[in-house]
């Protein structure tokens, strides 16, 4: 197990964010379902190899699939795999064994899978998708929606995605509304949640794969509370819910410019405000550290699905903001922070989770003495060269 150890430090300056791995996700099993095709750049993190191993299980006819620890992988595959009419097994590691597949238990039996599972991986499938009607949760994951859409396409007949429940995060499935469409296959938005007409094409292209607005929400933050970060390598016009980071920013006072591809965001006077995080789930750490260094109260709210990540990120951002001395109190559905008093630097568990290790990353940089996370390996989920971006940057991060 690795940990890293961060000193005070001020980022600055200009780097190129990578590639978005939401939309690679996306278009690598678009890509797959069209028989080729492209799709760069992609980088060499956990998240990738997973769902590049899995259509590579896929191609090869073999009976079992990895899905490491991507809960994206796992939801996207599996009725991808059904609609192909394989008999395969899907196991993970870590993390993603606790991470629920509760959807697809009880809608793919109605639609002719069989399906061998306790609720969680490995999950075994075998029997052909059937076109028709899926009501889907909407509050559980928006990866399930984005999984039925993906499989629904290729069926001879036509389907409908109903949502039970207000659906959550939403504009994730706006992007694979949106990948789907550059493939050249068609989904309709409804009044109850999506028609997709059945026997369509994903057509062959070579995919350019768009910057990441959630991992560029870190830097973003080091800027606005004590540095001078420029992001670049970004779709202005992105349909990732995460490009929202831009508005979040604003809100606490930040001095933020766009333009050209590009996102700046300087030390500013920040003041707390209230977030709702119903569609930015993934962007909660980074914002409970700003509001940390923001004077005054944040309310995050909207917030109960982060208690299923890659660990319970409600409890682990409360838990090492206390240990840096923040005043902050969980709630249901989110956290309150009463910010702008400073906080130390201390010992502090990564949970293994990419997220909280680069959200307390951005903390230890304005910190009182060192600070120590552990967990530093989680890193490679999906962001492998972060601390060599964030000590380009004028950073301070030792990793053992």
């Amino acid at each position: 197990m690795s940990q890293v150890t961060i000193k005070n430090s001020i980022l600055q300056g200009r780097v190129q964010i990578p590639p978005s791995k939401s939309a690679a996700h996306r278009a690598l099993i678009c890509s797959f379902l069209s028989g080729g095709g492209s799709v760069k750049p992609i980088i060499n993190s956990k998240d990738m190899q997973a769902t590049v191993g899995v259509i590579e299980s896929l191609k090869k006819g073999e009976s079992t699939a990895d899905c490491i620890e991507s809960g994206s992988t796992m939801r996207f595959m599996i009725p991808v795999a059904a609609a192909l009419g394989r008999n395969i097994t899907f196991n993970g590691q870590g993390s993603l064994l606790s991470r629920t597949v509760g959807e697809y238990i009880h809608l793919l039996p109605l639609h002719g899978v069989d399906v061998k599972c306790d609720g969680h991986l490995p999950m075994t499938i075998s029997g052909q998708l059937r076109n028709g009607s899926f009501e889907v949760d909407g509050s559980v994951s928006s990866q399930y929606v984005t999984g039925l859409l993906l499989a629904l396409a290729s069926l001879e007949g036509d389907s409908a995605v109903i949502m039970k429940t207000p659906l959550q995060s939403k504009p994730y499935v706006d992007m694979t509304v949106k990948v789907m469409a550059d493939y050249g296959v068609s989904v309709r938005e409804t009044d109850f949640g999506y028609l997709i007409k059945g026997g369509q094409q994903f057509k062959t292209l070579d995919y350019i794969v768009e910057g990441d607005w959630s991992q560029s929400a870190f830097f973003l933050v080091a800027g606005a509370i004590g540095g001078d970060t420029t992001v670049c390598g970004l779709d202005l016009n992105s349909t990732q819910g995460d490009k929202k980071i831009v508005d979040v920013l604003k809100s606490f006072g930040a001095d933020v410019t766009v333009g050209d591809g590009c996102v700046s965001c300087k030390k500013s006077e920040l003041h707390g405000t209230d977030v709702d995080a119903s569609d930015i789930p993934d962007l909660v750490p980074v914002i409970a550290v700003l509001a940390a260094y923001s004077k005054g109260r944040t309310v995050i709210y909207n917030a109960e699905r982060l208690r299923y990540k890659e660990s319970n990120r409600i409890e682990s951002v409360v838990t090492n903001l206390k240990a840096m001395g923040a005043d902050i109190e969980e709630t249901d559905d989110g956290m309150i922070i009463n910010g702008g008093k400073g906080l130390k630097g201390a010992k502090l568990n990564g949970y293994n989770d990419h997220r909280i290790l680069m959200a307390f990353s951005v903390a230890g940089l304005f910190a009182q003495g060192e600070t120590v996370i552990s967990d530093a390996e989680s890193i490679n989920k999906s962001y492998p060269s972060f601390f060599e971006d964030y000590n380009m940057l004028g950073g301070k991060a030792d990793v053992i």
